[in-house]
């Protein structure tokens, strides 16, 4: 059957083509989910490595629920399957806004579907290696005159927070490159409205990150002014040379 255009489809045709790409991803996620269930282990003892490096030897984190550990399976085997379908997933993404597409920007998708992969994978390592760490560090220190007893769930609460803020913020060039390309925005505008942008990039991290201070909330917000900075250069690559007729 013909895949009809954006401008053809009516607003239930849209809600029921996004309803169609989204039960696809479950699909897939759940597949990996249950290939990665059999390396949970694994993925408890590299997600555990940032805050177990700065705990006192023999101690572990803790659970005070019968089914936290359960649980923490759950998520861990869930944030790996992510990670490991993101390729697949943001294929679907480009099927659902392919349509509204022209021919030659359709031909993108393997650009969109690399790069929006390549910065996600770049966003999640950025905040495991890099905020998390520090992140655990600062309020250890903050506690030392206590005896801190971490439970298993707000642990990985917080690295779920962390890890999948900053993966998704890293997608801002791709997002940016899709909107000069469909001449929605140019790099002047980013230009123009570059003072708010800073104001809500600290906003963004003020939501994100896990602690109130401006230290920590600057180690978020960096990386995003950078990200924006380039994001600039990107609009102004994708531009179209000339406007598009109506």
């Amino acid at each position: 059957m013909k895949q009809k255009k954006a401008d053809e489809m009516t607003f239930f045709e849209h809600l029921g083509e996004l309803r169609r790409r989204i039960l696809i991803s479950l699909a897939i996620v759940l597949v990996f989910f249950l290939a990665s269930w059999y390396f949970v282990d694994e993925f408890y003892a590299w997600i555990a490595r940032p805050v177990q490096q700065f705990l006192p030897p023999g101690q572990n984190l803790v659970f005070t629920a019968l089914t936290e550990p359960f649980m923490m399976y759950i998520k861990l085997a869930f944030m790996a399957s992510v990670f490991a379908a993101s390729p697949l997933i943001f294929h679907q993404l480009w099927l659902f806004i392919a349509p509204g597409l022209y021919p030659k920007e359709r031909r993108l998708v393997l650009p969109f579907v690399f790069f929006t992969t390549v910065f996600f994978l770049l966003g999640g390592a950025f905040g495991y290696y890099a905020i998390f760490p520090w992140a655990c560090r600062f309020f250890l220190e903050v506690g030392q005159d206590f005896t801190p007893m971490l439970t298993i769930n707000q642990y990985l609460s917080l690295a779920f927070r962390v890890i999948f803020g900053i993966a998704v913020v890293f997608e801002l060039p791709v997002l940016v490159f899709l909107l000069a390309r469909l001449g929605i925005i140019t790099a002047r505008t980013l230009i123009r409205y570059f003072k708010w942008a800073i104001v809500l990039i600290f906003v963004l991290a003020a939501v994100i990150t896990p602690t109130p201070d401006m230290v920590t909330q600057s180690l978020f917000a960096g990386p995003m002014i950078v990200l924006y900075l380039l994001s600039i250069g990107i609009a102004r690559l994708a531009q179209p040379s000339r406007r598009r007729p109506e």
